[in-house]
């Protein structure tokens, strides 16, 4: 297969590229084979490498008809949530699950991290469920879980040795939602303590609200720093970031900077849940992504809740969270931030493909009617073949 006359943007190019701007990609099998400049003058399209998301939740996801839109109140949609998790059954479960793998598939998406309601020491029902669903889609998405579990459960021991032993057995990566929390960084240094003794990658719910003294990423960057932690952390959400002073919100990035923290922006849920609901908001939610930028933190952008509490609307084609996350925090030009759906969680989530495209890489594409920067955020532009192991997707296979 020959792609003709296709737009690779810079952040994607794994090639030395000089001046040429379009490019002919010869696919052989399930690797793209070359990559030479085009004859063509005018592009026919983008070519991007598959979507990968770095953090959604596809066990409450599509739950917004039974408990209703929280209108901006985060601990009323964890409220709901929880009453709702009462009657969740591995068939309902599958059922939302199966949607959302199937929605995000046909959108391009190649890898997938979910994170998976954990507010008891036993394991929830949707893990049993992940479990089966990770090795029916074992080479279409691969898949990722997190434990998401309130910080101060963490503060009765056994529970959390329960906690990670488990997420360890089923080759999970140890999560918590930290905010405000009475004795945080004790608490923080016993998960860490836990990700140490079972070998496990971390990855917190952090800071999710406009209070500026939620510093619960800096704790983490410091614990990081402390401990010499090579595992991984990624931390998602950081909004306090957004409203806290220019000095102390650039300290705290260094601080994650030279941690090596990844950042996940999200900005469905944080434009819904932060800010004022009486009134046109102004402080709006969505972290530093370009603060952190400047500091060497190419972070990612994430799809987060689809029609729940968290989050009424939305889908999983991450190319519509990228045209919300462009506007929102004023990303410009797109087409240099295209990493934030393809290379920046691709290697959060330690994947063994980077995301650049070269010859030699996987012929997992994308590509894009846009014909221009201007074009990405467009529903014309957005029009796309998602290629698969070198052959492209029919529009009905799941």
């Amino acid at each position: 297969m020959k792609l003709e006359a296709l737009r690779i943007p810079a952040p994607l190019r794994g090639f030395a590229a000089g001046e040429t701007q379009l490019f002919d990609v010869t696919i052989e099998g399930d690797k793209v084979a070359s990559i030479t400049p085009s004859a063509q003058q005018q592009t026919k399209g983008t070519l991007l490498s598959a979507l990968v998301e770095a953090h959604a939740h596809i066990d409450k996801n599509y739950t917004v008809q039974d408990v209703g839109a929280a209108r901006g109140n985060l601990f009323v949609a964890i409220d709901r949530m929880n009453r709702h998790r009462e009657s969740w059954t591995g068939e309902s479960l599958r059922l939302r699950m199966e949607r959302a793998l199937r929605d995000a598939w046909q959108s391009g998406t190649r890898a997938l991290r979910t994170h998976l309601d954990w507010v008891q020491p036993e394991p929830p029902a949707a893990l049993a469920v992940f479990e089966a669903l990770r090795e029916e889609w074992r080479g279409r998405i691969e898949l990722q879980f997190v434990s998401l579990t309130p910080l101060d459960l963490f503060a009765d021991i056994e529970a959390g040795e329960r906690i990670a032993r488990e997420v360890r057995r089923a080759g999970g990566v140890l999560g918590a939602f930290v905010y405000r929390n009475e004795g945080i960084v004790h608490k923080l240094g016993r998960v860490f303590d836990l990700a140490q003794q079972h070998g496990l990658a971390l990855d917190f719910h952090v800071d999710e609200g406009l209070d500026i003294e939620a510093t619960g990423l800096r704790s983490i960057a410091q614990l990081v720093r402390a401990r010499d932690f090579r595992r991984g952390v990624v931390c998602g959400h950081a909004c306090s970031l957004s409203v806290q002073d220019d000095t102390v919100a650039g300290e705290t990035l260094a601080l994650c900077a030279g941690a090596g923290i990844h950042i996940v922006a999200l900005p469905t849920t944080n434009l819904y849940l932060q800010g004022a609901w009486d009134r046109t908001p102004v402080q709006r939610g969505v972290t530093r992504i370009r603060e952190a930028a400047a500091r060497g933190l190419r972070a990612s952008l994430a799809t987060d809740n689809v029609q729940d509490a968290f989050y009424p609307y939305g889908s999983y084609d991450l190319l519509e969270t990228f045209g919300l996350g462009v506007q929102a925090a004023h990303l410009a030009p797109a087409d240099d931030w295209l990493d934030t759906i393809t290379v920046s969680p691709a290697k959060a989530l330690g994947l063994a493909w980077d995301g650049r495209i070269a010859p030699g890489c996987p012929a997992d594409l994308l590509v894009l009617s846009a014909t221009g920067e201007h074009e990405l955020i467009g529903p014309r532009g957005r029009q796309r073949t998602v290629i698969r192991a070198g052959q492209p997707l029919e529009s009905n296979e799941q």
